[in-house]
């Protein structure tokens, strides 16, 4: 049971958002996007693989990855077809996660995006779910730092512009990569587990990764993230 806030000043700042799996149910096609390209190249792969190898790292963080492994070099446009890929599929196949829209306008502190996706695919994905001007401009890209996720750097950018102290920060991730970025960042993470990319057992994993809380329906969000408010942080923990 969440203990009673010995004050009512609010512990978190900020609200950091991932895109893909978060706001929007758009992992299943990432994946099946990701897994396409690369087997066409020369690295056979499969949608699942993806998901279990890759959720959550950027792109180019992935691409150094298979690149290591195969002793070669990708093409120089390789993440552009991969995003092409992803967004031929978002008119048909992109899902939207229930209820986030609602969260995001119950939680009373500032709110923010910060993605491994590339800018096109994160305004592209966020203007199907009908989230863009919710969010807009405060996106931010692993396209605009040194290096993506499960680095810090992305998180720390994003915490910098919003000119907000990292451990007054609460992340909203869905993948070990992301939350392994968070913690490294010295903020709080949330573990959301409602996306149609979780199998049993994600919650699991999250936890195991670091973070302070699960959850996997949106309508729990702006309770937890209040809750941080005081020492009964992080409830039922």
């Amino acid at each position: 049971m969440t203990r009673t806030p010995q004050n009512n000043r609010q512990r978190f700042d900020l609200v950091i958002f991932d895109c893909d799996g978060v706001l929007v149910d758009s992992e299943v096609i990432s994946c099946r996007a990701h897994a396409e390209t690369l087997t066409r190249h020369g690295y056979a792969i499969t949608e699942q693989q993806v998901l279990e190898r890759f959720l959550g790292v950027s792109d180019r963080e992935a691409r150094l990855i298979v690149e290591a492994e195969l002793g070669l070099k990708l093409p120089e446009d390789f993440e552009a077809q991969v995003k092409q890929a992803a967004l031929q599929r978002y008119p048909s196949g992109l899902g939207n996660i229930p209820h986030v829209s609602a969260a995001i306008a119950a939680i009373g502190v500032p709110k923010c995006v910060a993605s491994s996706g590339t800018p096109e695919k994160i305004r592209h994905g966020l203007a199907c779910a009908g989230l863009h001007d919710a969010l807009a401009p405060h996106i931010f890209s692993a396209t605009q730092v040194e290096r993506g996720k499960p680095a810090p750097d992305l998180f720390l950018f994003a915490a910098e512009r919003m000119q907000a102290s990292p451990e007054r920060c609460v992340v909203i991730e869905d993948s070990v990569a992301g939350i392994t970025g968070a913690l490294a960042a010295g903020m709080t993470v949330l573990g959301f587990h409602g996306g149609s990319h979780c199998l049993p057992g994600h919650a699991g994993k999250l936890r195991a990764a670091g973070a302070a809380a699960t959850f996997d329906d949106m309508r729990q969000l702006p309770g937890l993230v209040a809750a941080g408010a005081g020492a009964g942080w992080p409830p039922g923990r």
